[in-house]
């Protein structure tokens, strides 16, 4: 029977609730709004199903060696509405070509963000764009399973705990199953995403319509998020400016394992891995138009290709792993955990929304914003051989 005694060690993938066979584990948030087991002692049989598939107690080591690309769809219209490269539309294409269905994150009526399916290139859209917002799983890798047993061709895209929990409860490979993760930051509290969507409800007196959280309207490196509302209003602001996005980059309403991820690493088990390519202006320039450039990792044969399958697609250049994730170090390293974190969640419910981000997050992207240019700035020098000039002359003026 699966207990949490420390909420670090727990993910929320679903894997223990989809796999328990007396249907005696349920999913409940707690204060912060996260999902976490509960498990119904009296119908549990003690089979032990929902340890063996957690992927946290049950951690495998990937011995694989990825290779990393950038690419972009030659697509313009769909890579503007894509959150990166537009990569994703691609692979989902070919599966639903072959038959198949793919898995990803969706908004439901009431914009809880959730996992579903779909198998039609016109309801891709669902799927398409980033959603900074953990997903609820629900019962999809059942799903999954009855979809992969009948043959049908099976894409699941999800974050790097969510591959892993379907890997583990399916117990078994598939050659029909296709997975793609993502380059995670961390998931956000689903209590708060609630809470920021009532706020700009109440502030425009309207209900929603479209949630957009990568708008290029001003290009994709200040995208900006967007809420179109049922009386036609819009708001939209770039990702420095808007609340829930200022929280998000402050790593003060995330998840808290997301803050010692045991998923972060260039070996994953997913087929390919999806993420935006910061830096690509210095690695690839003629491949900088600021409508967005994805960086791909190839994981698998079935990675490879699928790489081979959309070619003709895509502009792509391979390119030094580790010198594009010295751009995007969430790959392999987790997000501290902000000290004012436990007061965030504490005053969740006494403060309105633009109230409680303005006490414990008014300069926080300023400073996480810096903190990135200076550390861009420090890669290019010593790149470049310029670092310990520029140290030796900085010493100088401090004297």
């Amino acid at each position: 029977m699966i207990i949490i005694t420390d909420k670090k060690n727990c993910t929320g993938c679903h894997a223990c609730f989809n796999i328990c066979p007396q249907h005696c584990i349920t999913m409940e948030s707690d204060r912060e709004g996260f999902w976490y087991p509960v498990v119904d002692e009296k119908k549990c049989i003690q089979c032990g199903l929902c340890e063996k598939v957690c992927p946290v107690l049950h951690k495998e080591l990937v011995q694989n060696e990825p290779k990393a690309y950038a690419c972009m769809n030659k697509d313009e219209i769909i890579r503007l509405q894509s959150s990166s490269g537009g990569i994703f539309t691609l692979i989902a294409e070919h599966i639903i070509d072959k038959g198949g269905v793919v898995f990803g994150a969706s908004f439901d009526k009431n914009f809880t963000v959730v996992h579903h399916h779909v198998d039609t290139k016109e309801k891709l859209s669902q799927l398409r764009g980033s959603k900074y917002v953990q997903s609820k799983i629900g019962d999809t890798y059942k799903q999954v399973k009855d979809f992969l047993i009948q043959g049908r061709m099976v894409l699941f895209s999800g974050t790097p705990c969510q591959i892993e929990g379907l890997k583990s409860y399916l117990r078994k490979p598939y050659q029909n199953l296709f997975c793609v993760d993502i380059i995670c930051h961390g998931v956000p509290s689903p209590k708060v995403w609630q809470k920021y969507i009532s706020y700009r409800e109440n502030d425009v007196g309207s209900s929603i319509g479209k949630i957009f959280f990568r708008r290029k309207n001003e290009g994709w490196k200040r995208y900006s998020v967007s809420f179109l509302f049922k009386n036609n209003k819009e708001y939209i602001k770039t990702f420095d400016k808007d609340l829930y996005m200022q929280a998000f980059l402050k790593n003060i309403c995330l998840r808290p394992s997301c803050y010692d991820c045991e998923f972060k690493t260039l070996h994953r088990k997913s087929d390919i891995t999806l993420a935006d390519f910061w830096g690509i202006q210095n690695v690839f320039p003629k491949m900088d138009d600021d409508k967005g450039t994805s960086l791909i990792f190839v994981n698998s044969n079935k990675g490879q290709i699928m790489l081979e399958k959309i070619k003709d697609y895509i502009i792509c250049n391979e390119v030094d792993i580790h010198k594009a994730v010295s751009y995007n170090s969430s790959a392999i390293r987790s997000v501290q955990c902000n000290p004012k974190r436990d007061n965030f969640f504490h005053e969740l419910d006494s403060y309105s929304f633009d109230q409680l981000v303005k006490k414990y997050c008014s300069d926080s992207l300023m400073l996480n914003i810096k903190k990135k240019v200076k550390s861009i700035i420090y890669v290019v020098l010593k790149k470049i051989g310029l670092l310990e000039v520029v140290k030796r002359i900085l010493r100088k003026t401090r004297i």
